[in-house]
């Protein structure tokens, strides 16, 4: 496989633009996580997307360990591990704690990239499951200052966010000493966060792209951008697959992506993407496809909590 491309971040380091998501659920097992992280990286890829709730990081520093043995990779510096805090640590006093036990079960003494997972708060016994019941204010001003601190210790190379609009985005920039590296979001052809790309373009923050093909599972996620009837007749022109069409948007958008599949075939079929551009009338087309947000999460959504409604929560983007 070819060497995937990369851009340089406002911290000075570089990501590489394509990597692999390890969110799914139901959760795997981690063999298989494992398994999938090593092939991946002997097809090429070096950047792997993880998060404490995934319950991937465990698996992926076990993957990471069975690269260097093996010499597929020299030395962990060649790879870009991004880990996110949870919303049951979103609190000052509990970010540092959070990013150790990461580390520790990733095995690694800093992280490439680390980044609040949600601006949002819940329960501390709680996970990926929840209620509204459980969520609680966030402080995102003191959860920062604990994030710029991660940084100042050495414990990630960057810091960034993720799921922030505009406006929140806005907010985090009033008060913060170290602007965010990245913000990642939900962003494929039928969600194409132009407004949000502009803000960070102009702001210097890159925007990292989660479920680049719609996302699927259990919790969220639809098949609506993979049957796309416009985003079929482009990549039947094209000799290429709907996800490769749709990966290959979201790479000429100048943004990130991670895709999640444990599936060989398909893990490879995702990195074929530098070598043939999509023409001038293809992204038109693409432009003018119906926008949805598919990740709305609407359990943060409460009368009584700090987003009363979906307009709160997403400020309109939705």
């Amino acid at each position: 496989m070819g060497r995937i491309p990369s851009v340089v971040l406002n911290s000075g380091w570089s990501i590489p633009l394509v990597g692999m998501g390890t969110a799914t659920y139901p959760i795997p097992t981690p063999d298989l996580v494992e398994e999938s992280i090593i092939h991946a990286i002997e097809l090429g890829y070096r950047h792997f997307d993880s998060a404490s709730i995934y319950q991937s990081e465990k698996p992926l520093g076990q993957a990471i360990s069975e690269a260097l043995r093996r010499n597929l990779v020299s030395s962990r510096d060649e790879l870009f591990i991004t880990s996110k805090l949870a919303c049951a640590d979103s609190q000052p006093d509990l970010v540092l704690p959070a990013l150790h036990k990461s580390l520790q079960a990733l095995g690694l003494q800093y992280l490439d990239l680390y980044l609040i997972h949600f601006p949002g708060r819940v329960k501390c016994e709680k996970g990926l499951i929840f209620t509204k019941e459980d969520v609680l204010p966030f402080d995102m001003k003191g959860t920062w200052e604990a994030m710029e601190e991660c940084h100042r210790l050495g414990l990630a190379k960057s810091i960034g966010v993720s799921n922030f609009t505009c406006k929140k985005m806005a907010l985090l920039l009033a008060h913060s000493n170290i602007s965010p590296a990245v913000n990642q979001v939900e962003m494929h052809p039928l969600w194409q966060q132009k407004k949000l790309r502009d803000f960070c373009e102009e702001k210097g923050i890159h925007v990292s792209a989660y479920s680049p093909l719609g996302g699927y599972g259990a919790l969220w996620g639809s098949n609506l951008v993979l049957e796309s009837e416009e985003l079929k007749q482009i990549a039947q022109a094209k000799g290429k697959s709907v996800a490769q069409v749709c990966l290959r948007w979201v790479f000429e958008q100048g943004v990130s992506l991670l895709p999640k599949s444990f599936n060989k075939e398909r893990m490879k079929e995702n990195l074929e993407i530098f070598d043939w551009p999509l023409s001038e009338e293809e992204l038109q087309k693409i432009s003018l496809l119906p926008q949805q947000r598919l990740s709305r999460a609407e359990t943060f959504v409460t009368p009584k909590g700090q987003y009363k409604s979906l307009e709160d929560l997403w400020d309109g983007e939705i």
